[in-house]
């Protein structure tokens, strides 16, 4: 079966589920291969990556070990890369519906119908299905119809020589106001106080940029209206706490006011929940229903960061912690790669 397609049969019995088929979930599978445990992948998204492939292919990421800078598309390929050996199957476009069992005997089922037979489960979802805080702005909705107001970037090239308002005051604005200059025809920041809540190195180089003319700061302001004509965009209406008004002239607007975040079916199974997120203990991410993993940005426990590379280590302590479920009468002896190889 390739890597690639999904399953023709209705019907699949594997030693893990691994819900969500982001960075995380695709490493998860690759630890669960190095101790040959058998692993499918599943994801709403009808590509693997998850955000990294649905909102941002082309932003560089700058905490991945080794890689003092890369895409996150890169990343993603690099992931499949190394699983490829393994051969995981993968069900595409589909949402796990419910999830009922025990330890060792788990059944899930899918929104288009398919049972999956799984010992454990690793729920790496992510943000869960997730979608942009928009903005209350008087006919918003015909202008995204149009492109003219974007939440993602997919595509620097796409924004070439275009007039860009960019609001927002977190990592996302910031990164794409620097890695947009030099590509749009002008570049506005909106947000509305100086302090900007991104990584403190982005943050300088966002003043800099400002400083040397690349990027214009419109502070302190908000938006407050959209005008143009048919969805095309001409202006963009910000306004400061006093209610004073500028006019900004504008062919696209990327308002970045982060994700809303909606477990789904999940907030359903009976997991112990905080806040949205999902409850595990640090040394194994086991959830509070024994048998089920969670990992990545919906697992949540004291001291967590919500990093990619803390994923990485939490998908192999639970596959580690999954070996005695799938194979009680086996002792694992860990082995480090550099002698193992890859089974």
């Amino acid at each position: 079966m390739s890597p690639s397609s999904s399953p023709s049969v209705s019907s699949h019995v594997i030693d893990v589920a691994i819900i969500g088929a982001g960075p995380v979930g695709l490493f998860a599978a690759f630890e669960c291969g190095m101790l040959k445990l058998s692993s499918l992948l599943i994801d709403a998204l009808g590509e693997v990556g998850g955000q990294c492939s649905a909102l941002y292919p082309e932003k560089p990421i700058y905490d991945i070990p080794a890689h003092p800078a890369i895409e996150a598309g890169a990343l993603i390929a690099n992931l499949e890369r190394q699983i490829a050996p393994f051969d995981v199957p993968r069900l595409l476009g589909r949402r796990v519906e419910t999830l009922a069992g025990q330890s060792g005997n788990f059944t899930l089922t899918t929104d288009r119908g398919e049972t999956i037979q799984a010992r454990a489960v690793i729920i790496a979802a992510g943000a869960g299905a997730f979608g942009p805080n928009r903005p209350p702005l008087e006919g918003l909705a015909s202008y995204e119809a149009s492109g003219a107001v974007q939440y993602y970037v997919r595509r620097r090239e796409d924004f070439r020589g275009k007039r860009v308002v960019i609001a927002g005051g977190g990592d996302s604005a910031v990164d794409w106001a620097l890695a947009l200059r030099g590509i749009a025809a002008s570049l506005q920041v909106v947000h509305r106080r100086p302090k900007f809540r991104a990584a403190p190195e982005t943050a300088s180089q966002l003043d800099a940029a400002a400083a040397a003319g690349e990027v214009e700061m419109v502070i302190p302001y908000q938006l407050h209206a959209l005008h143009g004509e048919g969805g095309v965009l001409r202006t963009v209406e910000v306004a400061d706490l006093d209610g004073k008004t500028r006019h900004l002239a504008a062919d696209v607007l990327l308002p970045f006011f982060g994700l809303s975040m909606d477990l789904g079916p999940i907030a359903g199974w009976g997991l112990d929940l905080a806040r949205s997120h999902i409850a595990v203990t640090p040394a194994s991410c086991e959830t509070s229903t024994q048998g089920i993993f969670a990992i990545g940005d919906i697992a949540t426990y004291p001291g967590k960061l919500k990093l990619i590379l803390q994923g990485f280590s939490e998908g192999a302590m639970a596959a580690h912690a999954i070996h005695p479920i799938v194979h009680p009468d086996v002792a694992l002896h860990f082995e480090y790669s550099t002698s193992k190889g890859v089974p």
